[in-house]
């Protein structure tokens, strides 16, 4: 079980150029916004990076205006990891557990988690809320983090995981987000 005190979200490279590929791009939005919103709600603290911004455009603005507050960093490697300056967020949250979430699943969703995982920590990544460009290589990219050891759930389920019970304030909030 995820305990909401010890994940971070980490939101990747959902940026025009790249978003504009994704297929089902509606739900993948809804879901995308959820697992935000549902983040917030929680306390979770939550790290964004954009991918060669000056080529691939920023983050899609639907996506931006839930992260107000937190300044994206910038990157050049696919993996989170390689950067220097998000690496130093990681370390400084003090949590265990990364939920990652974003484009693209088979690239830098991937590697970001097998990084992740080499350096002790434990990854869900939230398979609604990843897409590719293509259905194959978001399965392939699903299914190499599987193999390497990281969990795979969906927004619903790791928002509830995280909540763990069915009354409070923060109950109604999730239940508000996700429907």
């Amino acid at each position: 079980m995820v305990d909401a005190d010890r994940a971070t979200l980490i939101v990747i490279d959902v940026q025009e150029k790249l978003f504009k590929k994704m297929p089902e791009q509606g739900t993948l939005l809804k879901n995308m916004r959820q697992m935000i919103q549902g983040a917030r709600a929680l306390g979770l603290p939550i790290i964004w990076s954009e991918q060669y911004p000056e080529g691939l455009g920023p983050t899609i603005p639907l996506i931006a205006d839930l992260l107000e507050g937190i300044k994206p960093i910038s990157k050049k490697t696919f993996s989170c990891c390689g950067e220097k300056k998000l690496n130093k967020m990681l370390q400084a949250t003090g949590r265990k557990r990364y939920l990652l979430m974003g484009i693209e699943c088979h690239v830098c969703v991937y590697q970001t988690a097998l990084d992740l995982l080499r350096n002790g920590y434990e990854v869900e990544v939230v398979a609604d809320a990843v897409a590719s460009r293509t259905d194959d290589n978001k399965k392939i990219g699903l299914e190499r983090v599987r193999r390497a050891g990281a969990g795979i759930t969906s927004v619903e389920t790791i928002l509830f995981e995280l909540l763990k019970v069915g009354e409070g304030p923060e109950f109604k909030k999730i239940l508000e987000i996700v429907k």
